[in-house]
């Protein structure tokens, strides 16, 4: 009879993995990205407002789920990326 804490060990090695990169690593994997252009993207991903107090649409990357902010860390989901990729590619 396994343990229960056998059992959530067993279950973690069977649930895949989520893809994740710094901001260098996708620029390495994807060289049309410079970090610059990343770092970019990241900020433009939500909607924010201007000095007048008007909304500017963000570019969709924090909806889309693509960005992990773990304190001052910023990652990249890799599969929710190229996911946001495909989507603007077919939109435009």
């Amino acid at each position: 009879m396994e343990t229960q804490a056998q059992q959530i060990t067993a279950s973690a090695h069977l649930q895949p993995r989520r893809r994740v990169a710094t901001v260098a690593q996708v620029a390495n994997l994807y060289p049309v990205f410079t970090q610059a252009a990343l770092r970019d993207l990241i900020f433009k991903a939500s909607d924010r407002f201007n000095s007048r107090g008007d909304r500017i649409a963000g570019n969709g990357l924090a909806e889309a789920g693509a960005i992990i902010r773990i304190g001052r860390k910023v990652l990249f989901d890799l599969d929710a990326f190229e996911a946001w990729i495909d989507s603007r590619a077919s939109s435009h």
